[in-house]
């Protein structure tokens, strides 16, 4: 108990004394060409998710929309509620893990959190590397489709509640990225890291869907002031970087020219300051083309905002000898650039007007749902009314029909019956008389 409230002591004393109360990050000395090969390195280990992830992201949204339209059930995409909550549920996760890293010790975390983001990882690689791979293995072995299926029935409904389909291909992937991700496991190695990071950085910017662009304006304003609090205000966001051991972060060792891969002398950057903005450029780019223009002027305006936004943000670090929130560079480099473009251009208003997965299509779908729902009960009503109907005319044309006999018969009887009485009625007026 005590260490606790030594650990809340000094959490409050570092929020209330400011920024001369942060602790320094201290990195041993470095040479200006090892530091501008790793700066360097960092961008470009950066810009690639951004770029690739949102090309990506292209795709992965028309496939989405496709499965809205089939379905009838919505995207997964993020609300303004969702944005609004992130940061601060951002900041409770940092600050969870922040006094676990104190109290518990770190190598027992660290092998819980290693295995976790193996899996993880290894994932994330074969989604990437699967197309790839694909058609490689195409002039060697046959590509054979299974299907992982699980159904939750009752005596009503029957629901898939997993509907997995993968290839033998996607088989050969996974076992090459579960040996890769074996480098890492048990070395821990830089590269394997950055493998790891990259991978989940891609599959971030990809499928991660703002929809709208007052969203992505909440989402980067909210992470704009969390970033700025929890590296300028405290240590925690510091500490936590430099105890969790997982790839969650880029690296790139600072004496790579001296000592080789085996280098230690790292810069880092974080996996947020990469997926945040990316999936905001990712916007732009499906905004741009649902412009139906040749150019992506407003993707490549934050693309070249979010090169400019890193390259301030490790000047800064360089020259104060201090960690920078990256994002109070790339926020305003990211959001002030494509909208001044956009003022311009006189974009503005259908900047915010676009939507990636509109309302309008759920309407839409569900009209016609019901449309096909009241079809559908017009006919069996009709068809009911139908048979009624026949059912009706075959009761009434056995009523007559049966009737018709019965009369025909007592006919019979009576023509019967009037002869005899016609030949009894002389005699019987005889004996009378």
């Amino acid at each position: 108990m005590e260490e606790i409230k030594q650990l809340v002591k000094e959490t409050i004393a570092n929020l209330t004394q400011g920024l001369n109360a942060t602790e320094t990050t201290p990195r041993p000395p470095a040479t200006p060409e090892g530091m501008a090969v790793a700066y360097g390195s960092l961008v470009l280990m950066a810009v690639f998710p951004v770029f690739y992830g949102a090309l990506r992201s292209v795709n992965f949204h028309k496939s989405e929309k496709k499965k809205e339209k089939d379905s009838g059930v919505a995207a997964e995409k993020l609300s303004s509620s969702d944005a609004v909550m992130f940061p601060f549920l951002a900041s409770g996760a940092l600050l969870v893990l922040y006094f676990v890293f104190k109290i518990f010790s770190k190598e027992n975390l660290n092998r819980i959190i290693t295995a976790y983001f193996y899996g993880l990882g290894v994932l994330a690689l074969t989604h990437l590397l699967s197309p790839f791979m694909s058609k490689i293995l195409t002039k060697f072995m046959e590509k054979v489709t299974y299907r992982l299926q699980f159904t939750k029935s009752t005596r009503k409904t029957s629901v898939n509640s997993i509907d997995y389909s993968f290839t033998s291909h996607d088989v050969v992937s996974l076992i090459l990225c579960a040996l890769l991700g074996l480098w890492y496991l048990f070395k821990k190695h830089w590269i394997a890291n950055n493998l790891f990071g990259i991978a989940f950085a891609i599959n971030g910017v990809e499928m991660l869907l703002l929809n709208k662009m007052v969203i992505g304006c909440i989402l980067l304003g909210g992470l704009f002031v969390y970033d700025i609090f929890w590296v300028f205000f405290t240590d925690v966001m510091v500490t936590v970087a430099k105890s969790f051991e997982a790839p969650i972060k880029l690296v790139f060792p600072q004496d790579l020219l001296e000592n080789g891969i085996s280098a230690s002398n790292f810069a880092m950057l974080g996996l947020g300051d990469i997926v945040v903005p990316g999936i905001f450029i990712a916007f732009l780019l499906r905004f741009d083309k649902s412009l139906n223009r040749k150019s992506s002027t407003y993707f490549y305006a934050s693309f070249i905002a979010y090169v400019l936004g890193l390259g301030a943000t490790i000047f800064v670090m360089h020259m104060f000898k201090h960690a920078q929130p990256a994002l109070l560079y790339l926020v305003p480099a990211c959001l002030g650039i494509p909208m001044f473009v956009a003022l311009i251009k006189g974009d503005i208003g259908a900047m915010f007007k676009y939507e990636d997965l509109p309302k309008k299509i759920e309407k839409k779908e569900k009209k016609s749902k019901n449309t096909s729902d009241n079809k559908n009960k017009a006919e069996s009503n009709s068809n009911k009314n139908a048979n009624k109907a026949e059912s009706n005319s075959n009761k009434n044309a056995n009523k007559a029909e049966s009737n018709s006999k019965a009369n025909n018969q007592s006919n019979a009887g009576a023509k019967k019956k009037q002869p005899q009485n016609a030949s009894t009625s002389p005699k019987e007026n005889k004996k009378k008389k």
